[in-house]
């Protein structure tokens, strides 16, 4: 764990913000096989896997433009059509990060509201609350189709006027430095986590106020800040995720 002093107090944060892909979901085995699906099924020129990780985190077509840039309207929606056949036709899904249920669940027992700010589209975000049992968890959620994609700040404006939060009072955890960015344009103290897509020295450019190396941590962090009570605190058990 990785931090720097923060002006935190016990009763400024009442909001915690995810990133789902990377930060609570391990996906990105997933996520780069379907992008690979949909580059073979169109005859594209190849990409590298660190290519197509490097994407996670953006909307799809905010990612095929990244990929494969110039192209028009219709390429990208064929693109898309055939991500998400691929993505919803493999037979091995992704499965939670260890202690991401457990953390969730103890942060909502302290009394935080939850949300998530996601690059995949409602679909696939439906698909895996519903997999995951999260679904009661989070007071709202965002996705990259029906909002701005990353890192335009919009899905978090969105999400604080809906909950009456202000942006002081949030904080937005994610293992991408689009997170961030999205997180500092919308006045939000940002959380990094180093065990996603995006390496800690990429991350810690944007300042953010901890890079925690296990999602288990948060909640340590957070009491040693003051924002949650100390006998909350008890720290996931590094098992797989239900």
């Amino acid at each position: 764990m990785e931090n720097r002093k923060t002006q935190l107090t016990s009763d400024s944060v009442r909001l915690v913000i995810f990133d789902w892909d990377g930060t609570l979901m391990d996906s990105e085995t997933q996520i780069v096989h379907a992008m690979h699906g949909a580059i073979d099924d169109m005859g594209l020129e190849q990409r590298t896997p660190d290519q197509c990780r490097n994407i996670i985190g953006l909307g799809l077509k905010e990612a095929v433009d990244a990929l494969y840039p110039g192209r028009d309207t219709a390429f990208r929606e064929q693109f898309v059509e055939h991500y998400r056949h691929h993505w919803f036709s493999i037979a091995h899904t992704s499965e939670l990060f260890p202690g991401a249920s457990e953390t969730l669940r103890l942060l909502k027992e302290s009394g935080f509201l939850l949300a998530v700010a996601t690059g995949k589209g409602r679909a696939g975000l439906d698909k895996v609350l519903a997999s995951t049992g999260l679904e009661d968890v989070f007071s709202t959620t965002r996705c990259s189709d029906e909002t701005q994609s990353k890192p335009h700040p919009q899905m978090l404006s969105e999400i604080l006027q809906e909950l009456d939060i202000e942006p002081d009072q949030a904080l937005m955890v994610g293992d991408t430095e689009y997170d961030l960015l999205m997180a500092i344009k919308a006045g939000i103290s940002p959380v990094a986590v180093s065990y996603g897509v995006h390496e800690r020295e990429r991350l810690m450019q944007h300042q953010p106020l901890v890079c925690l190396d296990n999602i288990s941590e948060l909640v340590d962090w957070l009491a040693e800040e003051g924002l949650v009570a100390q006998e909350m605190v008890s720290t996931p058990p590094l098992a797989a995720a239900d």
